[in-house]
């Protein structure tokens, strides 16, 4: 799946990834809240990631912004020229049902990093886990009710967000966020993979009933109407 992934980035970007390196995807609709270049925000640690010879990553970001919102088309078009600087970052367009699709079976890592408490849901990242995508979140919209951390995903431990300024809020998550990735995501997927698919195994049978749209309408038709 990575593979047939992988031929939509050589398509739009020339660059080619390799299916047996962990692979990132962040993917989805373009909002400030959702911090898509939040990884770059700390410059050194981000080149420590992607030039990491010992555990490689490949990057993928997609997804579109709203026509009128400038602030998001900034973070879209400062991601597009920011990957022009590495080959194993890659920035695709076009985000319809195709590509989403593609995306979530190439994706070892499925990451979310919202500003707490302003996910609503996360569906994405319910199909991605179907597809066996690994999700890797901030502790929001449906991860609380879903993640097991280390067992069917990863979340980054839940903290005092409403005393917090926004700035003391990212600089938490931004340092919770590598401090996993480093340390527990990476050394698993390359050093313990039978535990990494048993991870992947976990996270596709926990998600396989209890995130369905049966469920949705379930509790659209019994809680709402």
């Amino acid at each position: 799946m990575k593979k047939r992934a992988f031929e939509l980035v050589a398509d739009q970007t020339g660059k080619i990834f390799d299916p047996k390196i962990l692979t990132i995807v962040w993917a989805r609709r373009f909002a400030g809240y959702k911090r898509a270049d939040f990884l770059l925000q700390d410059q050194q640690r981000f080149l420590k990631l992607i030039e990491n010879t010992r555990y490689p990553v490949q990057i993928i970001f997609a997804g579109k912004p709203y026509p009128m919102d400038y602030a998001a088309i900034g973070t879209f078009d400062r991601l597009v020229n920011e990957s022009k600087k590495y080959k194993n970052v890659a920035v695709l367009v076009g985000y319809e049902l195709t590509l989403s699709k593609r995306l979530k079976q190439a994706a070892d890592i499925w990451l979310n990093n919202p500003r707490v408490p302003r996910e609503a849901s996360g569906t994405s990242g319910m199909t991605a886990a179907m597809n066996g995508g690994v999700n890797f979140s901030t502790h929001d919209g449906w991860i609380p009710e879903f993640i097991n951390h280390g067992h069917n995903g990863f979340v980054v431990p839940a903290a005092d967000y409403h005393h917090m300024q926004p700035h003391q809020q990212d600089e938490y998550d931004l340092n919770q966020l590598y401090a996993i990735l480093e340390n527990q995501i990476l050394p698993t997927y390359y050093d313990e993979y039978d535990t990494w698919r048993q991870i992947m195994k976990n996270a596709m049978r926990d998600v396989r009933y209890q995130f369905d749209s049966n469920r949705m309408t379930h509790e659209y038709y019994e809680q709402l109407y």
